[in-house]
């Protein structure tokens, strides 16, 4: 008896869940997908929690305004630099000497580190040397390139190289590594060479990730230039923030890092577009 009113229970109930249709999944679920309009939102909230701590802060007598300025005084900073005091020029140059050593760094790498995913004896000849690189600090060459390149912009550009140059190859290797052994396997056996292995099945299949990767590095190369530019430097975000410091300018400098933050913003940006342009089939 008690079975048949289970049942019976269970049939009226099932309409009852159609209509109603099903439990409305909350956003903090692990891993739930969030709308466009909703990311965005989240993220302008972010911001606007953001400066408006900022702002707080420095106005609530916690810290002097002369070494913790507004955002409202950075803004305006950040506008007389650049219809005053040609920061743009500054602004040029340090975007040029990032995307040329960025391109040097890419142009060693992404060979070695392939090779080496391919490769294990290649793996094992090249780690004995790069991993022990990754864990030196790219400022303490400093002394060294000034005197071997001087003060020019090689000495700046082979630093921001090796800030991330050694950490590029090995991600590289794992990427390739990543590849699926099947599509090797699938290859040889219609008879492909080793050189076209490399180059026509590995080389395709793990450049999504080079370019991802490549994405996240270049956040790190952004954050070697004010290093690169301290030092001997006339030019460039980092020396324009030098020559404040002198002046205790600190809503100038202020405003360079956030022109290094909205220009690694940017760079991300496109990027991604790159990386959703170029692998459209990922998404």
């Amino acid at each position: 008896m008690s079975e048949v009113l289970s049942s019976t229970a269970i049939g009226t109930a099932a309409p009852n869940l159609g209509k109603l249709g099903s439990p409305r999944r909350s956003i903090f679920e692990f891993g739930a997908p969030l709308r466009f309009e909703a990311k965005m939102g989240l993220g302008l909230l972010a911001w606007l929690c953001f400066f408006f701590g900022w702002h707080w802060l420095s106005n609530s007598g916690f810290a002097d305004q002369t070494l913790l300025p507004g955002p409202v005084r950075v803004f305006k900073a950040w506008g007389t630099l650049f219809t005053e005091r040609e920061f743009a020029t500054d602004v040029v140059q340090s975007v040029k000497r990032i995307f040329i050593s960025f391109g040097i760094a890419l142009a060693v790498a992404l060979p070695i580190g392939l090779l080496m995913g391919a490769y294990t004896p290649v793996a094992d000849f090249f780690n004995a040397l790069v991993s022990p690189f990754r864990y030196l600090p790219a400022p303490s060459f400093v002394p060294l390139l000034l005197m071997w390149l001087g003060t020019g912009d090689g000495q700046k550009i082979a630093l921001l190289v090796m800030g991330v140059v050694f950490f590029l190859i090995s991600l590289f290797m794992d990427n390739t590594r990543a590849v699926s052994a099947e599509l090797v396997e699938c290859s040889r056996t219609l008879g492909a060479t080793r050189r076209n292995v490399v180059w026509q099945v590995l080389l395709p299949a793990a450049l999504p990730k080079f370019v991802d990767t490549a994405r996240q590095m270049l956040a790190v190369s952004w954050t070697y230039l004010v290093i690169a530019e301290i030092v001997a430097a006339t030019d460039g975000i980092g020396a324009m923030m030098m020559r404040a410091k002198r002046f205790v300018q600190v809503d100038d400098i202020m405003a360079g890092i956030l022109t290094i933050g909205l220009l690694g913003l940017l760079a991300d940006f496109t990027i991604r577009l790159i990386h959703r342009l170029w692998f459209r089939y990922l998404y």
